[in-house]
């Protein structure tokens, strides 16, 4: 079977390379060299030839036969070591080429061989191993019972591109169960609780997964809840981690939480009274204590909440499932086969190839119902028509093999890649479920490790093969991001069984696990990667990939601890794949790193290194270079011209000023993001004649460099077919900018092109050209001299074009749209232009045609931006235009064009006369702001009695001539924002009588629609609002102080904004729905309180309360709240209480977060205390006469976390039983009662409390108190103590988990303490100190030994990291000017005076 089934081993691509390597010119030349014995490389030679003959046969039988397994793991590890081998001589061939004398190229060679050479000694004796190792396993073969395979080996499948990627909308014979999940998903209260769960089972790839996004995705379930979550857990049931997906999914924002109870106080706050749809997909966990722990947050949500969980597990099912648990089934036959036919004959007749029907309906019939195993299994033979290879497939033993976790399908169709896709894929194991990936990501990295063939179209190859392997759906589209690819975990399953222990992905869990073996090495990267989760690596001597994996799509700050960087890495020098990206520590690399003669790839991107060192110039088989977004990055190595065999790279969002001479030696660059023309010493333009091969994106910079046109002309742009996108960017005008930009005409191929900063005044011929047929997009921007356009109406495929800050074009007319004959419709493809910043520009002239229309037929988005002499005319007819916006046009006097089409106008303008004679038909957004001409249009679409069907959104804003807004003829408007209208009075037509202006609104408006209703300082608006708005959600009114009626009634309001300085609205009861509250200013709060009060009327919805600048405000019924969440209360002088009745204060449940600012009059809480459970954030600030904080804060705020008290000076003592428990966060500012008595704060008793700060607090000479601070603290701040004199070494020594310390603005601080500062320490900053920093100078100062071992250190004027190996990356960063020197630093009572002017108090 082997020979009809398997399309390649695994093992046979590898065995290729190598057998390519035995007869390079290096290898012969090597061995001739040396003296060696020719019959060892005859022996490896034919050693090789031995084994390859068995490996399909191996590669079946080891699926069944462990020792079988145990030998094709040998052989791999025995031609791993081989190829290295062989790289090394290549490597040192190479080194001697670049770095000899310049003689013939034979004679260096031979001159290398001949003379002694430290790399020499021991080649022949690793030779010999390795041949030794691998007779032996010849000789295994047999006992083993491989067999050689006749039959012919099938040759590597061609550029599939005819091919369609994998359709995610075929789904078939699932409109049944989704129902019934949608079903149970509709129904409240289904089993008492107010969450339920619901549990969709089945075997792995039978679409457990496809169903809940089915679910997940209906628009149904967008309708039925209030926030929505979707979580894949996998086998590691991690609970800190889902709560923080969860969190990251319903707010849309990145958390930054580590500690799980924080996390878990978040989460609840979060979801409170929330109606909430999670799904739970891929769960393991069939343990009842982390299920009941990861709910514990989610027991406050409202009810009709609901969690779908997706299992392989009934135990999983039946452990959370509230509800009865949904078992899927496989397929039925029918629809199994429409599924595989989909994929196997894509829109191909079916009925036209018969014999192949016949065997596709057994193969599906072996399928036995499972989506996945027909889809695999349909993209693999989708482009095969042999009957023959069909029934190879259907006659395949695997079908028989036992159904573990991997179905044999899956392994099926492993086995039938040919064998360069094999190992293309088996790479992937280093990649976690459900990771994310780029596809240029991944061919880069296959390139590095050797994967890929074909000289300078590596690349090519590359692509080629990911796209066979997404043709086969080994691969598919992220239903996220379109431009991100991911693996089933089913697939990643089959990845992680076949590449073994040669694939290695580190967890916390799994170190132990590395072998001597594992080649491929990812973990997914931390905010700090500290040295000993890496320690099991150093086992991995042979490794070749280092890769860290981002999990999160948002950034923090991450570093890896130096010892990695100087010991381990250097340890690794078979390393071809090096990631330390996004390390925000990494200043500098360590010169060991131009020994790693292997290394292919390195990315340090996102990383503030400022240049490389010189001695990477001898990693001369690197292939890809990123520096992206590298913002510090100054310059690469000088001689970077010997890095002979780079492909790849990136230098975008860079500092570099120019490139390094002799780039035209870099003649295998295909991927160069930059070329940065320098002044005098880099290299010149025309370096770039030389690299042929460029392909993609390249922007040249700082053309006003390039003296002599010449030299543009050598840059040879024509003649590089491969570029797609190209900038020219200009930073001046040397004079000869035209000739400049004649000589960089590209080639025909080019789709996008911008010019940027050209100076000449005109442009040359081959700007608008009609040869140039494949250009989409076209930016000209800044060429400020220019009076007149090219003709880019001949551009025949152009889509985009951007006009921008050509400051002396006056007229756009006929040289506009071209000449040319052949384009019948100028500008016929083009779909979105844009004008903008245009100074000088007065007229633009319709196209001079007797067929009116024929430029811009597919226009559909026009853009006209601060052109503000532009008096007329516009095209007369866009026939297809959707938008249309006009901003800074203060000149334009004339009809808009005949747009029918149109969905949304944006007209923006301080004054003009612009025609606007009716609205678009099928207009859905309006956005107008200082348009003169608006209150005239509305005024004729109230005269006509046009109702508009369709306008859905409309903006107004300072509009001065707007007098009325005729609100019923837009019944379908459901948003509606008004700002800066003076002259509004009404929102509708007048009406006479105004007794009858609700009953005449009403019936003029039976239904509205308006969700958001916004009106923003319009002073004279007066009248009556309708008073039923059934579906307004969001009501904001400020700076409206004429309206004097009562606001409108409207269940569903969610967010009311009420701010003015005077005001009569009657505010009679609150909406029974709202959640938020805000009122700023505003006369009436408090007798609203005063009256819910008075009434016993309890708002079970209001979630969220700001009061801000409030002098009548004396007491919040908070009791009246009790769902309240959020509460701050800002400058309200004489707020005495929260409570108007101590005797009746409530338990307030929900409330998370309290913050009370500058509010004088408050002198402390109520008796008792407040009961708030889960309160996990309490600020107070400015609270001048508080005396006391709440009673019983241990008990009663058992969920509090964070507490910051500022500038309460009255305020003596903690309460009586301290401060709760789970406290993580503590800072106190400038409350000296307070912090004298800190003796008594017992923090020590406080097991969560991680971050403390202490600041302005006169007298205090020494700090911290010996036990005064706990154990678990990680970060401490000190900050403007400006009496301290020194850190007690006692209080400091126990805090055995410091990661952080601050010093700010203690001018008196002398020095560090006797003993040192913690080995904990992961970052020091000083900051406005002088005597300290002058101390803690690098090297030189006294107390440099006591803090050289922390990593990263951060004083005024300057940050370093210091280094184990003993160097110092030194980042000047100059907050001070540059006046500050040694002087200030001797006398630091002036420095003190300069300091304060410059750093304030955080």
């Amino acid at each position: 079977m082997a020979g009809a089934l398997v399309g390649g081993a695994f093992l046979s691509a590898f065995l290729q390379v190598l057998f390519d390597r035995i007869g390079s010119r290096e290898v012969l030349d090597f061995f001739r060299g040396r003296k060696l014995n020719d019959g060892l490389l005859n022996k490896l030679n034919l050693t090789l030839n031995s084994v390859n003959g068995v490996l399909d046969d191996a590669e079946e039988k080891q699926i069944t036969r462990p020792n079988v397994k145990i030998w094709v793991d040998e052989l791999k590890d025995a031609v791993y070591d081989a190829e290295d081998l062989l790289d090394e001589i290549a490597y040192e061939v190479l080194r001697t080429k670049l770095e000899a004398a310049p003689v013939s190229r034979r004679q260096k060679v031979r001159n290398f061989f001949s003379c002694y050479n430290p790399f020499k000694k021991g080649v022949e004796a690793k030779l010999e191993e390795i041949v030794e190792r691998l007779e032996n396993l010849v000789k295994q073969k047999d006992v083993l019972g491989l067999i050689e395979s006749a039959a012919e080996r099938p040759p590597p499948l061609q550029n599939a591109a005819t091919t369609s990627l994998v359709d995610e909308s075929g789904v078939y014979g699932r409109k049944g169960d989704k129902e019934a999940i949608m079903k149970l998903l509709q129904s409240d209260n289904t089993s008492g609780k107010d969450l339920d769960v619901i549990s969709i089972v089945g075997m792995g790839g039978l679409g457990k997964t496809t169903l809940a996004q089915l679910v997940y995705n209906d628009n149904r379930a967008d309708h039925l809840f209030d926030l929505k979550a979707w979580v894949c857990v996998s086998k590691e049931f991690n609970i800190p981690k889902i709560t923080k997906d969860i969190l990251e999914e319903v707010t849309g924002k990145t958390c930054e939480i580590e500690n799980p109870n924080r996390l878990q106080l978040e989460l609840k706050k979060t979801m409170i009274g929330k109606k909430v749809l999670i799904v739970l997909d891929d769960v393991w966990n069939d343990k009842i204590t982390p299920w009941e722990d990861l709910l514990k947050p989610l027991k406050f949500v409202a009810q009709g909440s609901k969690i779908i969980v997706t299992t392989r597990n009934e135990s999983v099912a039946v452990l959370v499932c509230t509800l009865p648990i949904h078992h899927l089934k496989e397929l039925t036959y029918d629809d199994c086969w429409s599924l595989f036919a989909k994929y196997a004959f894509d829109d191909s007749n079916v009925d036209a190839y018969p014999n192949l029907e016949e065997i596709g309906r057994e193969i599906v019939k072996k399928c036995k119902g499972l989506p996945l195993a027909a889809k695999t299994l349909g993209s693999l033979l989708h482009s095969k028509r042999d009957v023959e290879e069909w029934e190879k497939i259907s006659r395949s033993d695997i079908w028989n093999l036992p159904n573990d976790d991997i179905l044999p399908v899956l392994r099926l169709s492993y086995y039938c890649l040919p064998s360069h896709l094999k190992r293309c894929f088996a790479y992937c194991a280093i990649f976690p479920k459900d990771y994310e990936f780029k596809k240029e990501e991944l061919v880069f990295l296959w390139m590095a490790e050797g994967f890929l063939a074909g000289g300078p179209e590596l690349e090519n190859a590359g692509s080629d093969f990911f796209s066979d392997l997404v043709s086969r759906s080994f691969f598919q589209r992220s239903s996220d991001d379109q431009s991100h690819f991911v693996m089933h975990d089913l697939k990643n399953d089959l990845a992680k069984s076949v590449s073994g222990e040669f694939c290695f992905r580190l967890n916390s869990n799994n170190s132990s696990s590395i072998t001597r073996r594992t080649r491929h090495l990812s973990y997914a990267r931390t905010e700090h990667d500290g040295s000993k989760k890496f320690e099991a690596v150093y086992e991995a001597e042979v490794l070749r990939t280092f890769l860290p994996i981002d999990w999160s799509k948002w950034w923090w700050p991450k570093c890896i601890d130096n010892e990695v960087m100087h010991d381990l890495l250097p340890k690794l020098k078979r390393l071809r794949v090096l990631s330390l990206s996004q390390y925000h520590n990494i200043i500098e690399l360590p010169d060991s790193f131009g020994k790693m003669k292997h290394l292919r790839y390195l990315d340090l991107s996102g990383t503030p290194i400022k240049r490389l060192p010189e001695s990477v110039n001898s990693c001369y088989s690197l292939q890809t270079l990123i520096l992206y977004k590298c913002k510090d990055f100054e310059g690469l190595p000088t001689n970077m011209s010997r890095l002979v065999n780079l492909c790849h790279l990136d230098i975008r969002k860079t500092k570099l000023k120019e490139m390094p001479k002799l780039m035209s030696k870099l003649t295998r660059l295909q991927k160069l993001t930059d070329f940065i023309v320098g002044e005098q010493s880099g290299s010149s333009i025309k370096e770039l004649g030389e690299l042929q091969h460029l392909r993609g994106k390249l922007c040249i910079w700082n053309l006003q460099n390039v003296v002599e046109a010449e030299d543009a002309l050598q840059a040879n742009l024509k003649d590089k077919k491969h570029l797609k996108k190209l900038k020219l960017r200009w930073a001046g005008n040397m004079g000869n900018s035209l000739h400049v930009l004649e000589q960089l005409k590209p080639h025909k191929n080019i789709e996008c092109l911008s010019i940027i900063g050209y100076e000449s005044a005109g442009f040359p011929s081959w700007v608008g050209e009609a040869f140039f047929s494949n250009i989409v997009s076209l930016r000209l921007d800044g060429c400020i001299n220019c009076s007149s356009l090219p003709p880019l109406g001949q551009l025949t495929s152009l889509k985009e074009l951007g006009i921008i800050a050509l400051d002396k074009v006056v007229t756009v007319s006929d040289e506009f749209y071209g000449s040319c004959t052949s384009v019948k419709k100028p500008f016929g493809c083009l779909e979105i232009l844009r004008f903008e910043r245009m100074e000088q520009w007065c007229e633009w002239f319709s196209y001079k045609d007797e067929d009116e229309g024929k430029a811009f037929p597919l226009l559909r988005e026009l853009y006209m931006r601060e052109c503000p002499k532009l008096m007329r005319v516009l095209p007369s007819h866009l026939p297809s235009l959707t938008t249309l916006e006009i901003e800074g046009c203060q000149q334009l006097m004339t009809s808009l064009p005949r747009a029918p089409t149109v969905v949304r106008m944006e007209l923006k303008d301080e004054s003009h006369d612009l025609l606007l004679k009716k609205l678009p038909s099928g207009m859905h957004c309006l956005i107008a702001s200082h348009f003169h001409s608006l209150d005239s249009l509305l005024k004729k679409v109230e005269q006509m009695g046009c109702y508009s069907t369709t306008l859905e959104e409309i903006g107004i804003e300072n509009c001065e001539s707007l007098e009325r807004f005729p609100l019923e003829m837009f019944p379908k408007l459901k948003r509606l924002d008004i700002s800066g209208c003076p002259n509004l009075k009404y929102l509708f037509a007048p009406i006479t009588a105004f007794e009858d202006c609700i009953s005449v609104l009403e019936e003029r408006m039976p239904a509205s629609y308006l969700t958001r209703l916004c009106l923003r300082a319009c002073p004279n608006l007066a009248g009556a609002l309708p008073s039923y708005f059934p579906f307004l959600t969001t009501l904001v009114i400020i700076g409206c102080q004429r309206l004097m009626v009562s606001l409108p009634k409207a269940p569903t309001i969610i967010t009311m904004e009420l701010r003015d300085d005077s005001r009569e609205v009657e505010l009679e009861e609150l909406p029974s729905g709202l959640h938020r509250l805000s009122v700023d200013r505003f006369d009436y709060p408090y007798p609203l309180l005063e009256g819910v009060e008075q009434a016993d009327g309890l708002s079970t919805t209001l979630e969220a309360i700001e009061i801000r600048n409030y002098d009548s405000l004396e007491c919040l019924p908070l009791n009246f709240f009790p769902t309240l969440k959020r509460l701050n209360v800002y400058k309200c002088p004489n707020l005495v209480s929260l409570c108007a009745t101590e005797a009746i204060y409530g338990h307030f449940t929900f409330l998370s977060s309290l913050e009370i600012w500058k509010c004088p009059n408050l002198v402390s809480f109520p008796k008792g205390g407040l009961s708030a459970p889960n309160l996990a954030w309490l600020l107070l600030w400015d609270c001048e006469n508080l005396k006391s904080l709440p009673e019983c804060m241990h008990s009663l705020l058992p969920s509090l976390v964070n507490l910051k008290i500022s500038h309460c000076p009255e305020l003596q003592s903690f309460p009586d039983g301290g401060l709760p428990s789970r406290l993580e966060s503590l800072e106190i500012i400038s409350c000296d009662k307070l912090i004298a008595g800190c003796l008594e704060w017992n923090l020590q008793l406080l097991p969560s409390l991680s971050h403390f700060c202490i600041g302005e607090c006169k007298g205090l000479k020494s700090f911290p108190k010996e036990l005064l601070l706990p154990s678990t603290l990680t970060s401490l701040k000190i900050v403007d103590l400006q009496s301290l004199e020194y850190l007690d070494d006692n209080g400091l020594q126990h805090l055995s988990s410091l990661r952080q310390l601050q010093l700010r603005n203690c001018p008196n601080l002398r020095a560090m303490p006797r003993e040192g500062l913690l080995s904990s320490l992961a970052s020091l900053s000083i900051w406005s100190c002088p005597w300290l920093e002058l101390r803690c100078q690098p090297e030189k100062g006294e107390d440099w030994p006591k803090i050289s071992h922390i990593p990263n250190i951060q004083l005024s004027v300057s940050s370093f990291v210091y280094h184990s190996a003993g160097t110092i990356s030194c980042k000047f960063q100059y907050f001070l000017s540059s006046f500050i020197c040694l002087p200030f630093l001797i006398l630091p009572a002036l420095l003190m005076l300069v300091l304060d002017h410059f750093f304030f108090f955080t």
